[in-house]
């Protein structure tokens, strides 16, 4: 036997070794589903069954395509041997392999070879574009949004000619289906395509040209797929045709981790691969080599509660380990400290922070963590996407609330002053900095300027003047109003908000969370100035995404990876499943939510510790959580429950911190320490207009440390609170 077998489990060589026909292989989480595609291909062309440049091999991105790429040069031609030893296989990304066709038959679909790939940016200008030749206002369609509907077509394998007839009265649909004809007509006399188009022109090609499609047909005597259960109709029907000649067809995945189907995957390709086939064989890989018998035992008792998988149980020759904790809170303020404090202990435990991974199911859950990480000196990184305080969203609001307190600030002026689209052009910022450089002034100055000049005229004059008077009433409302409520009325009447309501991408639902959650941080601060100052260290301190760093991720962007240690955050109903996942998708929603549950499960290699808060600040206003349905459905044995219970916070009153804070309001402390300028000390009950009553901790200068009955400890200054 090849040391490259005896390697292998008896259900890995199987899958190697059933080289004809289809076949299909249920890899679970952690079972060397890379080991046996890569293998597979190795013994393909070692055993002399395939020359190289017949095998066709396709992943979903260009890391996993390097991996598989160094590790058959590796098997074929020895460790030292570089990625390059393997040009000549046909492996790389569904779209980097249809890119490589399209170039040789670009004729076929009116391109030539030299053909251009636009990007994302390039796209959307062409739209906006397009919107305008039609008279469409692209503020009431977005050209994001009408290219998400384009691009779902794309991946459906749609042409113009194809796609479904719009129902209702000048709609979405309707307004894309008119500027989609346009669109590819644009793409091709600019001699250029789209992501999708690479996979959209093949499909075209494929069916119209049946010669090219038996040309690569009879080439490619053996075809593999990773991550089949992510592939949407378009990449389906391509395997198909190609396959459709020699059937020797692998199909490696695992429908309990399909959780891309707001994207356009199909778990349903994977469900019916048989059906497809018929006679195909499947084999299971169940063996984990990755994670405890605990969290498997888990995961696979969570995961059966689906009624659409074709079912495997995971299993492992590792000991049970630690069971799975389950944590209340009582808010989220505390979830980030015990979760804080959990990660130090493993640190001194020996554990190395760059194998601990904090895991949320929304992206505005990550500031909590950030900034307690700050607190204690923990170095982090946001994987997969910004950190809170440099998303667009939140960058722009705090630009407004920049010039709201300093409307010389020009750096933000100039972010936002056009930020919802004002027709503020490039002439007339241009303007304004002549203006502001010839008379040594902030471009806020100029406008004022110009405007008593009368030099800014017509639609453009009356705009700015409306700007400038919404600045000149929202920086009249700072003694009045707390700080959120501030940042939520300009947000309001910018038309800020308004512009991400009515923008249908599917970042902008993340991106009305980040507002939300920023205005709920807001109200930790009580004054702009503050606050700024608070932003402005927290960017400073952000370091280089590199050394021992605790990673803080998305349960989306962690798929593939693994850790040590684990802490799945905010699993309560509304959050985790996502309350709008099961309004819009109904029970195949609450199911690609529960296989999201699963892969977050299965990241764990030692410890996993659920945490679920009784209490969340939903615009600033508290609201109690119930525990997410997925900790009920989780074998019992498999859980240790910290407090007692998965509903300990709710049904037993508050957690310890919340019952020290308690115990603090019941009994006045007296104390010699230094009365604060309005009489305040040390000990004494106060009341606060936002967050109710308190007990004073700490007085320094003006700013006095209390602890709230329902708000946790807070740093207010005395300015704002009164005796109780």
């Amino acid at each position: 036997m090849p040391d490259y077998l005896a390697a292998l489990n008896p259900e890995q060589r199987d899958a190697v070794l059933s080289t004809e026909g289809p076949l299909l292989v249920l890899s679970g989480a952690g079972t060397g589903k890379t080991k046996v595609l890569t293998t597979r291909i190795g013994h393909l062309i070692h055993s002399k069954r395939a020359f190289p440049g017949q095998v066709l091999s396709v992943t979903f991105t260009n890391k996993a395509a390097a991996e598989m790429r160094m590790r058959v040069s590796h098997l074929l031609f020895g460790e030292a041997a570089a990625p390059q030893e393997a040009a000549s296989l046909w492996l790389g990304t569904f779209h980097s392999i249809c890119a490589k066709m399209l170039r040789r038959h670009a004729e076929l679909v009116g391109l030539t070879p030299q053909f251009t790939i636009l990007d994302d940016d390039d796209q959307q200008r062409l739209i906006k574009a397009l919107l305008a030749d039609n008279n469409i206002d692209h503020t009431k369609f977005p050209t994001r949004a009408v290219q998400n509907v384009i691009q779902s077509w794309k991946d459906r394998g749609l042409t113009p000619d194809k796609i479904p007839e719009a129902a209702g009265n000048y709609t979405l649909p309707q307004v894309a289906a008119k500027i989609y004809p346009a669109y590819q007509a644009r793409l091709k006399a600019l001699n250029c395509t789209d992501f999708g188009d690479l996979l959209l022109h093949m499909l075209v090609i494929f069916q119209s040209h049946p010669d090219v499609l038996r040309q690569y047909a009879e080439r490619f005597k053996y075809i593999l797929v990773d991550e089949y259960q992510d592939t949407n109709v378009a990449q389906y029907l391509w395997l198909r045709l190609l396959a459709a000649y020699h059937k020797n067809l692998c199909c490696v995945g695992d429908d309990d981790q399909s959780i891309y189907g707001w994207r356009g995957a199909e778990v349903g390709n994977i469900l019916k691969f048989e059906q497809d086939y018929p006679g195909a064989k499947t084999i299971r890989l169940e063996r984990n080599y990755r994670s405890t018998s605990a969290i498997l035992a888990a995961a696979s008792g969570l995961i059966a509660n689906n009624e659409t998988r074709l079912g495997k149980t995971l299993w492992t020759e590792a000991s049970d380990g630690a069971p799975v904790r389950i944590k209340s809170v009582w808010d989220d303020n505390e979830e980030a400290r015990f979760i804080g404090e959990e990660i130090e202990s493993f640190q001194r435990n020996g554990i190395a922070l760059k194998e601990i991974a904090v895991l949320v199911r929304a992206g505005f859950q990550t500031r909590s963590f950030e900034e307690r990480f700050l607190t204690l000196a923990i170095p982090y990184k946001v994987v997969g996407g910004l950190r809170f305080y440099e998303r667009m969203e939140v960058r722009d609001t705090i630009a407004y609330l920049r010039v709201v307190s300093q409307p010389h600030d020009d750096l933000a002026f100039e972010r936002i002053v056009n930020t919802p689209k004002r027709g503020i052009g490039k002439a007339t910022l241009e303007q304004l900095h002549i203006s502001a450089r010839s008379r040594n002034s902030s471009l806020y100055a100029a406008v004022e300027h110009l405007l008593s000049t009368g030099e800014l005229k017509g639609k453009t004059g009356a705009t700015l003047q409306k700007l400038i008077a919404q600045f000149d009433t929202w920086r009249g409302k700072l003694g009045d109003l707390s700080l959120a409520e501030l940042a939520d009325l300009l947000l309001e009447e910018s038309g800020y908000r308004a512009m991400w309501q009515a923008d249908s991408s599917p970042e902008a639902a993340g991106r009305l969370d980040n507002l939300r959650e920023l205005i709920r941080a807001l109200g930790d601060f009580p004054s702009v100035a503050e606050f700024l100052e608070h932003v402005g260290l927290v960017t400073d301190s952000a370091t280089q995404e590199q050394g021992d760093m605790v990673n803080i991720m998305s349960l989306h962007a962690a798929k593939g990876l693994e850790f040590d240690c684990v802490f799945l955050a905010g699993w309560e109903e509304g959050i985790f499943p996502s309350q709008r996942t099961l309004d819009e998708l109904g029970t195949a929603g609450l199911e690609e939510e529960r296989r999201l549950a699963y892969v977050g499960i299965t990241r764990a290699r030692r410890h996993l510790t659920i945490t679920h808060a009784a209490n969340r600040r939903i615009y600033n206003q508290w609201q109690s959580s119930s525990p997410s349905r997925f900790i009920e459905e989780i074998p019992t044995e498999t859980l240790e429950f910290l407090d007692g219970g998965p509903y300990a916070s709710r049904s037993n009153g508050p957690s310890l911190f919340q019952r020290e804070v308690e115990s603090i309001l019941q009994t006045r402390v007296e104390t010699v320490a230094p009365a604060a300028s309005n009489g305040l000390s040390k000990g004494m009950r106060v009341f606060h207009q936002k967050f109710g009553n308190g007990v004073i901790l700490n007085i320094e200068g003006d700013h006095l440390q209390i602890a709230f009955k329902h708000a946790g400890v807070k740093k207010i200054l005395a300015e704002y609170v009164e005796p109780a």
